[in-house]
Formats: structure tokens, C-alpha cells, sequence
């Protein structure tokens, strides 16, 4: 199980922002050499209006969200905080480096003492994702900054997240240990990823027993279901969501890669237009990334494909529309600016 040191992490996260200009220049760092045409004029200019669009929607107190019952959604900040530092600003620096650090200032406010980050007032059903998409957030933006205040914050919501863990090894909706899926199991391993690159203690057998939850969720066909005991049918978004948390759990080889892998090749853009469209920026939020840590022809095949969906999905004014309106055109368009910025390599928990 390898991780990231936390100064090593940090510097190379600062030294890959500062390489590239916070945001205005890409490729100078030489981090995605491998990948140096997949970002075409078109792909930058697209991300600059979607950056643009989704920065104008934060509200003054740093939170995102437009639809009633996700306004001030904490995991939506988080997806959008992340989509800003993937461009190349950092707190305080860069083009979004102010936008970057209300959303920063916004999750703090609502954390509460137990560590718990959920937005006042809260009417979500599940709000443990909330809590693992701003606990990665923070711990990535931690990385670039020196605040005490932000180091607490991370360490107090790992805490939970460690706290929480049930007797299956996952996560469920709520912070209790009761029941698990592999969904809210995926959003904690990576939060507790990202939370490792910086310093902070997360021992070997949480994150092991957090793998072998997620293996036993894999079905004959490669695919993932959604919980151990349910026979459930394999689904594209938690299959792909599966496939990110073992690789940046630590597991890079092996069975339950290689068949998870092939169910995948099944939903590469282009070869397969119908998905689950009521999950379809998260399902290749982490498609991205899974092929991202797969590397070679699975990488090679996979961007340029999503990139030219995205590009064609992308509205005239710069965001990615939620059509189903359940989370907002900020969740969309932070969750397409983070694959369509894949390339970049800038945040630490997309270390291969």
C-alpha cells in the first residue's frame, strides 16, 4: 500500500501549480508528457468558460448551488474547489485562488465539533458523500496551504470518516457504523487518499479493509454491485467509482482490476451511448480516473472519447447542464471540468 509523503506531496503539488502558471499555461511541467495533445484549443477554451461560469455561481459566502435543496451543499463546494485547483490556482493564488479560498472558508464554517462537515440545515438524504468530497477537497488544498485552522479541520473529519467505518469495512449514508455500500465506500477511501498524501494517519487496516469490501462487491461479469449481500446487476458509474478507490487505495494489479477494467471497456464513449443518466457526470467522474490510473490503451482510447462527448454537451454559456436538476449545473460542470482537466496531473490523489 503506497501513498504519497505529505511534504513530498506538498511540494510537488506547489511545484507543478507554480510550473504551469497557476492555470495559464499547461503542459510546461512536463507531468502529462505522455498525454501532450490531448488538451486541443478547443478543450482549453472550453474549460475556461465552464471555470468562468462556475465561479460566477458561487455565493458570497463561498458555497455552490442553485437547485433548493442542494443550495450550500458542502460536497458540491468541494467538486467545485476541486475543479479550480485541477486549472492550476491554489488558495489566494492564480485566477481562482479568492474562489478557491471561500470554499475553503465555507467548509470550515461548517464543520461541526464532531468533525462532521454538512451544510445548516440540511436536507439531504445522503450527506456522507457530502462530507467525503469536501474532506478531499480540503485535504487537496491542504497541500497548498499553511492555515492551522484548515489542518484541524481535515484531521477532525478524518477522524469521523475513521470513526464511522462499519464491521463490513464501508460506509453508508450517515456517520454510523451500521450499514455500507460501495458508492458512499468509494467517496470515503478517497477522502482518507487524499488525507494520507498530506501527513495525516489513516492506519493500513482501515484502508485494507475498505479494499476488500469493494472487491467483495464485484460481480462474474467484472462489473460492481451495490452493496456485498444485495444481488444487485453491475452498473457503469459504481463500477467505474470501484475501480478508482482500489487503485488509489494502493492496489494496482491483480483479478479484480483486470476484470473491472474489461467491464469498462463497454462504456467507452462512442461504443456504447446509453448510460445511467441520472448518474452520468458522476459515472465518468470516475471513469476518467479509472482509466487515468490504467494508463496505456484504456487512457489512450477513453479521453479523447469523453472529451468530444463533453465538448458536444457543453452549453453556450459555459456550464455543463444537470438535466435531471436533482443537483445543479454546479455539480455538472465541476464534475466535467475535472475529467475534461484530467491531464493536467495536478492533483495529488491522481498520482498514478
Amino acid at each position: 500500500m503506497s501513498f504519497i509523503s505529505s511534504r513530498s506531496g506538498r511540494r510537488e503539488f506547489l511545484s507543478r501549480c507554480l510550473a504551469i502558471g497557476c492555470g495559464t499555461t499547461l503542459f510546461r511541467s512536463g507531468h502529462a508528457a505522455d498525454s501532450p495533445n490531448l488538451l486541443t484549443p478547443e478543450t482549453r477554451t472550453a474549460i475556461q468558460a465552464g471555470l468562468k461560469w462556475l465561479e460566477q455561481q458561487q455565493h458570497p459566502n463561498g458555497s455552490f448551488g442553485s437547485v433548493a435543496r442542494y443550495q450550500g451543499n458542502v460536497g458540491i463546494a468541494g467538486l467545485a474547489g476541486l475543479a479550480m485547483l485541477s486549472s492550476g490556482s491554489t488558495p489566494e493564488r492564480g485566477p481562482y485562488g479568492q474562489a478557491i479560498s471561500r470554499v475553503i472558508d465555507y467548509l470550515i464554517s461548517c464543520c461541526s465539533p464532531t468533525g462532521y462537515i454538512i451544510e445548516p440545515d440540511s436536507q439531504v438524504e445522503s450527506p456522507m458523500y457530502g462530507h467525503g468530497f469536501a474532506t478531499t477537497f480540503l485535504a487537496e488544498a491542504l497541500g497548498m496551504s499553511d492555515r492551522d485552522e484548515l489542518s484541524k479541520v481535515v484531521r477532525k473529519a478524518v477522524a469521523l470518516i475513521l470513526q464511522t467505518q462499519n464491521d463490513e469495512g464501508g460506509w453508508r449514508y450517515f456517520p454510523v457504523p451500521k450499514d455500507a455500500d460501495a458508492s458512499v465506500t468509494v467517496c470515503q477511501l478517497m477522502a482518507l487518499r487524499a488525507a494520507r498524501n498530506t501527513g495525516i494517519s489513516v492506519s493500513k487496516e482501515t484502508i485494507d479493509r475498505g479494499v476488500q469490501y469493494i472487491e467483495k462487491c464485484q460481480n462474474p461479469d467484472g462489473g460492481f454491485r451495490y452493496r456485498i449481500f444485495d444481488a444487485q446487476e453491475s452498473r457503469f458509474a459504481r463500477s467505474a467509482a470501484a475501480l478508482v478507490a482500489l487503485y488509489t487505495s494502493g492496489v494496482h494489479e491483480g483479478a479484480t482490476l483486470e476484470k473491472g477494467r474489461a467491464y469498462l471497456r463497454q462504456f467507452t464513449p462512442g461504443v456504447r451511448a446509453v448510460y445511467d443518466q441520472d448518474f452520468y457526470y458522476y459515472g465518468h467522474y470516475y471513469a476518467a480516473q479509472a482509466a487515468w490510473h490504467a494508463g496505456g490503451d484504456l487512457w489512450d482510447s477513453w479521453y479523447p472519447a469523453i472529451r468530444t462527448e463533453l465538448l458536444q454537451r457543453q452549453s453556450s454559456d459555459g456550464r455543463w447542464a444537470d438535466t435531471r436538476e436533482w443537483f445543479g449545473s454546479e455539480y455538472s460542470t465541476a464534475m466535467a471540468l475535472i475529467v475534461l482537466q484530467t491531464p493536467n496531473h495536478l492533483l495529488p490523489i491522481f498520482d498514478r
